[in-house]
């Protein structure tokens, strides 16, 4: 199953590009609702240039987009996957360095609670912005579209869980290896909690 989408520590200028270059958190990094809303655009192996970016986030102001993406690519997160020349300009495609972008258990178990809060809230608050997005493109047809939304209760053990968790990285893996030619891009998300 993939990792957690976040970052190693980088350096980055204040939000009005001026001013002494601060040293930022991998949490910090991604927690910016417009950074992280650019990863998203990224995931599933795509290559796109700012121009796609645009279209795919068209509440996003130009020079706020080119910004983020630019700390995203100085950060590292962010890789050029190809150049031309368009009107004697360098267009850029980037692609998502998910290693990059990733962190493991170990380094999550780093986090403070209130870290973990606040990439919780900005996690959550991506889903509601996506939902939102669909539902206002107009078209949305909930049942043609196999969206879904779920909660369910399991008794598991932390061994019968482990084992629950390794047949769903499994069931995701192999879908995630499939080209993306002739399918849908669709967005799964998963948050496993413990209920009392």
């Amino acid at each position: 199953m993939p990792r957690t989408i976040l970052s190693s520590n980088t350096n980055v200028k204040n939000e009005n590009g001026r001013g002494d270059v601060k040293p930022v958190t991998s949490v910090e990094l991604l927690l910016h609702p417009v950074r992280l809303r650019i990863v998203q655009s990224f995931l599933g192996e795509r290559e796109l240039t700012t121009g796609q970016l645009r279209e795919l986030l068209p509440d996003v102001a130009k020079p706020t987009l080119y910004r983020q993406v630019a700390i995203l690519a100085d950060a590292g997160l962010l890789e050029v996957a190809g150049e031309r020349r368009v009107r004697g300009a360098a267009e850029r495609t980037y692609r998502l360095r998910v290693e990059a972008a990733s962190i493991g258990p170990q380094q999550a178990a780093t986090l403070t609670h209130e870290q973990h809060r606040q990439a919780f809230t900005a996690f959550v608050a991506g889903l509601l912005g996506d939902f939102d997005r669909y539902l206002d493109r107009g078209d949305a047809d909930l049942g043609r579209d196999l969206v879904s939304y779920r909660q369910a209760a399991l008794h598991l053990t932390d061994e019968e869980l482990m084992e629950m968790i390794g047949e769903l990285r499994e069931v995701i893996s192999r879908r995630m290896a499939l080209p993306a030619e002739g399918r849908r891009r669709r967005l799964m998300t998963t948050i496993l909690l413990p209920a009392e």
